[in-house]
C-alpha cells in the first residue's frame, strides 16, 4: 500500500471502539509504542498483544494494509520522523497527573489542542470535504444537529452559515430537532456532529433528515461509529481523549478546524454572494462597537 490518508497511529484510535477485544489490544500497543511495535515481527507483535498472528493480520487490513509488512513499514517511516522531530523538541505528554503544577497542565493542554487540530488537519479527506462544500453550498437549507459540547460546535458552524446568507438552523433540543428534520426534503442537508458517534439524540434526528431525502453529512471522530451507518458523506476528526476528559476540549477544537474548512470551501464557491453578505452584516454591527481613538498616544 502506498500510504494512508492519516498517520497510522491516529487512524489505530480512530479505529478502535470498532475492533474486536483482540484486535484492540494489538491497536494497542500500536498506539502506546508505535516504535518499538515497528522492529517487532509478526509472532513478537501478536505476543505482546496477548492475540493471534491472524489478529494482527485481521487488525492490518482493518487498518488499510494487505498485510503486516505494510504496517510495519508505516510504522517505521513514522518513527524515524517522531525522532527527527523530537530532537528539536522534547515531547510532552497529554496526560495529566494529580501531581502536576499549572505551568505543566497549561503546557500538556496546549499540547493536546495542538496535536488535535493539526492530525485532523492531516487525516482529512479532500475529495469528501470538496463533496461537502459541494452540498452544502448547493442546499436549500442546512440543518445541524450536536448536542452537548458538540451543540457549541453546531451553534458556530449556523452562525458562520448565516454571516455570509445561507439559510441554517442549528438545534441542540431533540424534540425540535426531529421536528426539524421531518420538514427536509432532497433540496436540504442534514449535518450531525457527535464527537463519539454514537450519541442517540443526534442520531435519530440525523437518520429522520436522511429518510426524508435530506443528503446527510456526519462529522465524528471515529470513522465506524454508528451515525457514519446513516450519513451520505463523512468528516473525520483526530482528537484524543485526556485526563479529566480534557479531549472534550481538544475534540471541540477539532471539530471547529473542520467546520471552518467547509465554511471556507462554501463561501469560496459563492464568493459574490459571500462578499455582499459580509459586507451587509459588518456595516449591520459595525455601530454597536466601542470607538477608540488610535491616535492617542
Amino acid at each position: 500500500m502506498s500510504g494512508l490518508p492519516a498517520e497510522t497511529v491516529v487512524r489505530a484510535r480512530a479505529l478502535l471502539p470498532s475492533l474486536s477485544p483482540a484486535e484492540q489490544r494489538v491497536a494497542q500497543v500500536i498506539i502506546d509504542e508505535a516504535a518499538t511495535a515497528a522492529r517487532l515481527t509478526i509472532t513478537e507483535l501478536a505476543e505482546r498483544a496477548r492475540s493471534s498472528e491472524t489478529t494482527v493480520i485481521r487488525f492490518c487490513r482493518a487498518m488499510g494494509f494487505a498485510g503486516y509488512p505494510g504496517l510495519r513499514l508505516a510504522l517505521a517511516a513514522e518513527a524515524g520522523r517522531a525522532s527527527s522531530s523530537d530532537d528539536a523538541d522534547p515531547p510532552v505528554s497529554s496526560d495529566i497527573s494529580e501531581s502536576d503544577d499549572l505551568d505543566q497542565v497549561v503546557k500538556k493542554i496546549a499540547f493536546a489542542d495542538a496535536r488535535a487540530v493539526e492530525e485532523t488537519a492531516s487525516q482529512i479527506d479532500v475529495a469528501v470535504l470538496g463533496q461537502v462544500v459541494d452540498v452544502v453550498a448547493g442546499a436549500r437549507r442546512v440543518d445541524i444537529y450536536g448536542v452537548g459540547a458538540s451543540a457549541f460546535v453546531a451553534a458556530d458552524f449556523q452562525q458562520k452559515l448565516h454571516r455570509i446568507g445561507r439559510i441554517s438552523y442549528a438545534w441542540s433540543d431533540m424534540h425540535l430537532a426531529l421536528t426539524s428534520a421531518a420538514l427536509l426534503d432532497e433540496r436540504d442537508v442534514a449535518f450531525g456532529i457527535s464527537h463519539t458517534g454514537t450519541t442517540v439524540d443526534t442520531i435519530e434526528a440525523f437518520a429522520q433528515a436522511g429518510r426524508n431525502g435530506a443528503r446527510t453529512v456526519a462529522l465524528t471522530n471515529f470513522p465506524r461509529s454508528p451515525i457514519t451507518r446513516v450519513a451520505d458523506l463523512v468528516l473525520t476528526t483526530a482528537a484524543r481523549e485526556t485526563t479529566f476528559r480534557s479531549g472534550a476540549t481538544a475534540s471541540r477544537l477539532a471539530q471547529l478546524t473542520v467546520i471552518d474548512c467547509v465554511f471556507v470551501g462554501v463561501a469560496q464557491r459563492t464568493y459574490q454572494q459571500t462578499r455582499v453578505a459580509l459586507d451587509a452584516t459588518y456595516a449591520a454591527v459595525s455601530g454597536r462597537r466601542v470607538r477608540t481613538d488610535r491616535r492617542r498616544g
